[in-house]
C-alpha cells in the first residue's frame, strides 16, 4: 500500500497508534501533519519520519479548540497541499459514574475525543469533496461496550461511532469514506497513565492481557496498519464501518475459562 503524492493530517499524531500511523503513512510516500499538544514528544515523531527520508510536519494546536484545528489544517494545506486523508486518533481517558463525574471532566472528554473528531473533518473535508478522500477515527472497544467507571469515555466513544456513519452517509457520494477502529488494549501512553493508577501497575498489564484471547496486549502499530488499510484505496468499498482491532476481546462472552488454564 502506497500513499505517495497523498497528504494526511493525523491528530494526536505523537505517540501511540497516531504516532504509528502517521510513520505507516509516512514511510510509505505520504506527506503527514502531526498534530499533537505534546511538543516534545511530537519533534521527535516527525524528526524520527524525517530520519527515514519521509515528509512530515508538527503542529502544535489543541483539538477541543475549532479556531486552532483549522488553522493546524491551513498550514498543512500551504505546506503540503489539499489534505486527502485525515486520522483522528487524539483522545483521553477519565474515569468516573453518573454521579461521580463533574462537569468539567464532562466537557474536557467531549469537546477532545468528540468535538475535536467533528473539527477536524469540518476543516479536512472542502478539500476532500468531490476529489475523494479518507477519514479514519479511532474510536475504542468502549464504542461498543463499556467496563465499569468512565461514563465520560464510553459515551464520547459510542458518539464517534454516530459521527463516523453519519459522515459516511453524508459524504459517500462525493467520494469520500469515512470509517472508525475500536482497538482493544494496547500499549500506549494513555495505557501507561491508567496502569500508574493503581498500586501494581504490572497487574493492570497482566489483567488486560489476560481478558484478549490472543492473551496479549497489542502494538499501536498493529492498529496503525488497519488504520492505513481503511485509508488507503484498497478499501475504496468500505466506509460506514467498524472495524475492532481487539485481539478478539468482544467475540469472547464475559466470565469464559480459558480452555487450557496457564
Amino acid at each position: 500500500m502506497r500513499f505517495d503524492g497523498k497528504v494526511a493530517v493525523v491528530t494526536g499524531g505523537a505517540s501511540g497508534i497516531g504516532r504509528a500511523a502517521a510513520e505507516i503513512l509516512a514511510a510509505r510516500g505520504a506527506a503527514v501533519a502531526v498534530i499533537d499538544l505534546e511538543q516534545e514528544a511530537g519533534h521527535e515523531t516527525v524528526e524520527s519520519i524525517r530520519k527515514r527520508n519521509g515528509k512530515a510536519l508538527f503542529l502544535s494546536e489543541d483539538v477541543s479548540q475549532p479556531r486552532q484545528v483549522q488553522v493546524a489544517v491551513d498550514e498543512t494545506r500551504a505546506t503540503f497541499g489539499p489534505v486527502d486523508i485525515l486520522v483522528v486518533s487524539a483522545g483521553i481517558q477519565r474515569y468516573g459514574t453518573a454521579l461521580t463525574t463533574g462537569d468539567e471532566q464532562w466537557a474536557e472528554v467531549m469537546t477532545v475525543n468528540l468535538n475535536g473528531a467533528w473539527y477536524a473533518a469540518r476543516a479536512c473535508l472542502p478539500d476532500m469533496v468531490g476529489r475523494g478522500g479518507s477519514i479514519v477515527n479511532v474510536a475504542s472497544v468502549q464504542s461498543l461496550a463499556s467496563q465499569y467507571n468512565v461514563l465520560a469515555y464510553t459515551v464520547s466513544k459510542h458518539a464517534v461511532i454516530g459521527l463516523t456513519r453519519s459522515m459516511a452517509m453524508d459524504f459517500a457520494s462525493e467520494k469520500v469514506r469515512v470509517n472508525a477502529v475500536c482497538p482493544g488494549t494496547v500499549d500506549t501512553p494513555m495505557l501507561r497513565w491508567a496502569a500508574s493508577l493503581d498500586p501494581n501497575p504490572q497487574s493492570v498489564y497482566d489483567a488486560c492481557a489476560r481478558m484478549h484471547p490472543l492473551g496479549r496486549i497489542a502494538q499501536p502499530e498493529e492498529v496503525g496498519e488497519v488504520v492505513a488499510f481503511l485509508a488507503h484505496d484498497s478499501a475504496s468499498f468500505v466506509t460506514g464501518a467498524v472495524w475492532t482491532v481487539d485481539g478478539g476481546l468482544l467475540t469472547l462472552i464475559g466470565g469464559t475459562p480459558r480452555a487450557n488454564p496457564e
